[in-house]
């Protein structure tokens, strides 16, 4: 009888570590439904290396993710939605960048701070953007000896 008892122990000993560990698996990977935000926009010239789930970070810190990446038949920008977590407020003079994580990383979006005293508001647009330099344009400015000026 303590055999059985042993065996349901350590069995539900593992099963709770196993839950445990998918639960920190899903708040790691951004899976998690608990962290909620509220939604900006921002239209880019190129958006080369960003999709639906890139790190959107403020000094370096993830503050939120792109939701959506739609491209605008009208103006040929690609219109992005993205998520910042509830309480961090953005002036509404702030830009918006897609920065590289080094020469062989990836892209990720970043928010530089303005310093105006009123915030953006849930579905403002972000109007001052840079896209992604891409980095084979500039090698071949490079070895062609630039613009020709």
């Amino acid at each position: 009888m303590s055999a059985v008892r042993t065996e349901i122990t350590v069995g539900a000993g593992v099963v709770a570590v196993a839950i445990g560990f998918l639960v920190y698996a899903g708040q790691v990977s951004g899976f998690s439904s608990s962290t909620t935000g509220y939604p900006l926009t921002a239209s880019f010239r190129s958006l080369e290396g960003v999709s639906v789930g890139t790190d959107v970070r403020l000094a370096g810190v993830k503050i939120g993710s792109v939701t959506n990446v739609t491209l605008n038949p009208q103006t040929f920008r690609a219109d992005t939605e993205f998520s910042v977590l509830n309480g961090i407020e953005l002036p509404d003079d702030s830009a918006i960048v897609i920065s590289s994580e080094g020469l062989l990383g990836g892209n990720f979006v970043e928010i530089l701070p303005g310093g105006s005293p009123f915030n953006l508001e849930s579905g403002a647009e972000i109007e001052d953007t840079q896209g992604a330099v891409s980095l084979i344009g500039l090698l071949m400015k490079f070895v062609s000896g630039g613009d020709g000026e």
